[in-house]
């Protein structure tokens, strides 16, 4: 049995990616470690959509070896497919491309750097089935692999390669896995998730998928990742009457303005935009809805900022995932004319995330005073008791404390929200007798790091 320690960083897709080979490596009897455990082999998950990404993911993997003297080292990913040679002089044993990620565990078997001990037992591999070792209450699902997508400023169409879906009846086999496995919330995933079934023929894939998935009945949350907007009819919105799809949709949008949006080759508008929000939330009342925003796109003007940003203002999102454009070499992009200069683009992002402070507070206070259904993910010792973090199913981070005997962890409870504050909410679970233990003039001090 090996000792496995597995990282990744960057979109949800990762996540999933990752938390199948967990899975998969696990039902053959392998160990699953988290940091301060030594590990026999390391798999990283690497990303490079932007520069930053590439950078972390290099100084991520040498962290890794550092604190893994010995053990073997295995880099896939993005930024493994589109930087193989410089993974190599960071002294990688195995890069993979995203084309064999699927087929890592298979790889690795075939390079006897999973050698099984027959002695283990089927108890050892039952124990390690469920959330632990990461202690996980939501799976990640990739369900769509690649992009179809031509926007000038993306390399992971490179990277990834065209979309391709993953059977239907497929899907279902991974949910009921892991649902039995004692999740309680399903994400589905993909680079271009909206695309999926177009590979086959079925327009309205990602729809049809749905639909089966409630239909089938044993999914107690259902959660979709980024959409873009021009895969979407208002009536797909219609699917949302179905309590266990979370109310949330992430909807990039990377520019309110139309003359940087035609530069970027996305294929919406100010209007169709505002239009498919609209039709949303007339279907789904307080909807959360988040997006992304990039600050400093190539040739992007004074003017065409102050555009994008009084449009992105007028939205009322949830959330805004800001970036800062960086060059990624390969794209159309990286050799436009009138890239905008750091210290722009920078004060730029600065200002977006100050109107992300504002959206935030704005959308989280709606809630005070209601009663949301909250799956509860980790604790911490706070004071006397725990401090819970969960999250709603309008994606909001929600804390509460209770007694340091109660247990909530991959619970989904009644919980009233109290107050918002910076970062999250503030919340009481329903039905249990729990002492106050933050103290209201307190309350605004709170600040949580890490939202989904």
């Amino acid at each position: 049995m090996a000792k496995i320690r597995i990282e990744s960083i960057g979109c949800r897709l990762n996540i999933g990616e990752m938390e199948a080979l967990a899975r998969s490596l696990k039902g053959r009897g392998h160990r699953v470690v988290t940091a301060g455990e030594a590990a026999d082999l390391c798999i990283f998950n690497t990303c490079t959509v932007t520069a930053m990404a590439s950078r972390k993911s290099r100084q991520l993997l040498r962290q890794l070896c550092r604190a893994n003297p010995g053990a073997t080292m295995v880099a896939t990913g993005c930024y493994a497919e589109m930087e193989p040679e410089a993974l190599s002089k960071l002294g990688m044993d195995l890069i993979v491309g995203n084309d064999d990620k699927d087929r890592l565990v298979e790889i690795l078997e075939e390079k006897n750097l999973l050698a099984v001990d027959e002695s283990d037992t089927k108890e050892t591999v039952q124990a390690e089935g469920g959330p632990d070792p990461h202690r996980r209450t939501r799976a990640f699902l990739k369900v769509q692999d690649g992009c179809d997508n031509a926007c000038t400023f993306r390399v992971v169409t490179v990277a990834r390669g065209r979309g391709r879906s993953r059977s239907p009846q497929t899907v279902m086999d991974d949910i009921s896995r892991v649902l039995d496995a004692g999740f309680l919330e399903v994400i589905l995933s993909g680079v271009h998730l909206g695309s999926f079934g177009h590979d086959s023929g079925d327009p309205h894939g990602l729809q049809h998928l749905v639909e089966r998935i409630l239909r089938q009945g044993a999914v107690p949350r259902l959660r979709l990742s980024s959409l873009e907007p021009w895969d979407l009819s208002p009536d797909f919105f219609d699917l949302f009457t179905d309590a266990r799809l979370m109310p949330h949709v992430h909807l990039p949008l990377q520019s309110g303005c139309d003359a940087t949006l035609r530069r970027m080759a996305r294929r919406t508008t100010q209007r169709g935009f505002e239009t498919l929000v609209a039709g949303a939330r007339q279907r789904v009342p307080n909807i959360s809805i988040s997006t992304d925003v990039m600050a400093g796109f190539p040739g992007e003007t004074d003017a065409e900022f102050e555009n994008s940003i009084a449009f992105v203002r007028t939205m009322g999102f949830s959330h805004l995932h800001i970036f800062r454009y960086s060059i990624r070499e390969g794209t159309p992009a990286a050799t436009m004319d009138r890239q905008v200069p750091g210290p722009v683009a920078t004060e730029r992002s600065r200002r977006l995330h100050g109107l992300n402070a504002q959206a935030e507070a704005a959308f989280a206070v709606n809630f005070e005073g209601r009663d949301l259904d909250v799956l509860w993910e980790a604790a911490e010792d706070y004071g006397p008791g725990l401090r819970w973090s969960g999250l709603t199913p309008h994606a909001l981070r929600i804390v509460t404390e209770t007694p340091s005997g109660v247990d909530l962890f991959n619970t989904i409870t009644s919980t009233r929200v109290l107050q918002a504050f910076p970062g999250g909410v503030l919340g009481r679970v329903n039905g249990v007798s729990l002492p106050t233990l933050i103290e209201p003039e307190s309350r605004r001090l709170v600040t949580i790091e890490g939202s989904d």
